[in-house]
Parts: structure tokens; C-alpha cells; sequence
């Protein structure tokens, strides 16, 4: 008796794709949450970078793995006397409605608390028209 007719065979198709709607969520949720790295870096008066790997050629003329400091840029900044908030998808800011793109709060500990809005609004899916709109790429 063969090794395979003991098991049980089907045919299958494997589904890989996931909803474009929800991996548009969950990429904003992870950005959301690495602004908020970035917060605590800017609070304590630093930085905040990412390790990330790239092909670079050594001395040798050898092409080796090698690992970089990234630097993330913060979605807020001050101006007018105070620091705006925004929300993006790539390097294009979310409209947040008619009236605007940009959340204004008056210190830098405050933009901690429009990130936790923007987190709360992304997981109920209220950016998912905008995001929608945004994904799609413009000719040119």
C-alpha cells in the first residue's frame, strides 16, 4: 500500500488575498502607532530611526547586506504658535473632512492624544473612503 493513500487528499485553491480595505486599515493603524514612537523620541528631545537593510558595495567591489538607520518623519509639526497634526497614507495627508487636513493643539504633549483619536478612528473604519481616494495613483 502506497505512503499517500493512507492520507486524506483534497484539492484545494489557496485564497492569499486579503481585503484591500482592511490591509489599507491595518497599514494606517501601523503607522499611527510608530507616530507614536516617534512622539515619545521628539518629547524626549531625540530622534527616532529604524534599522533597516540594504545591498550597498564594500571596498572590495562586493555587494554586502548591510544595516542603516532610517530616519521616520513626524507627521506633526509647529507652527502659528502651536503644532498641527497630520494624518497620512504614504506621504499624502487623510482628509479629515471639508474643513481641513490638519488637527491644531497648542503643545507637543497634546498631539498624543490626537493620535490616539486617529488610531480609535481608524479601527472603526472611518478613514476607509479617504483611504480609498488615496490609494488610487493619478496619471500624470
Amino acid at each position: 500500500m502506497s505512503h499517500l493513500a493512507q492520507l486524506n487528499l483534497k484539492t484545494v485553491q489557496r485564497s492569499q488575498q486579503k481585503d484591500p480595505v482592511i490591509a489599507r486599515r491595518d497599514k494606517l493603524a501601523t503607522a499611527i502607532e510608530e507616530q507614536g514612537k516617534v512622539l515619545v523620541a521628539a518629547l524626549a528631545g531625540n530622534e527616532y530611526t529604524v534599522k533597516v537593510k540594504r545591498w550597498q558595495t564594500n571596498d572590495a567591489g562586493e555587494r554586502t547586506w548591510v544595516e542603516h538607520d532610517k530616519r521616520v518623519r513626524a507627521w506633526f509639526f509647529e507652527q502659528d504658535g502651536g503644532w498641527y497634526v497630520q494624518c497620512k497614507y504614504g506621504a499624502r495627508p487623510v482628509p479629515l473632512s471639508d474643513k481641513g487636513n490638519a488637527v491644531f493643539v497648542k503643545d507637543l504633549a497634546a498631539v498624543q492624544g490626537v493620535l490616539e483619536a486617529f488610531y480609535a478612528a481608524c479601527a472603526a473604519g472611518e478613514f476607509d473612503a479617504a483611504l480609498s481616494e488615496l490609494a488610487v495613483r493619478k496619471r500624470k
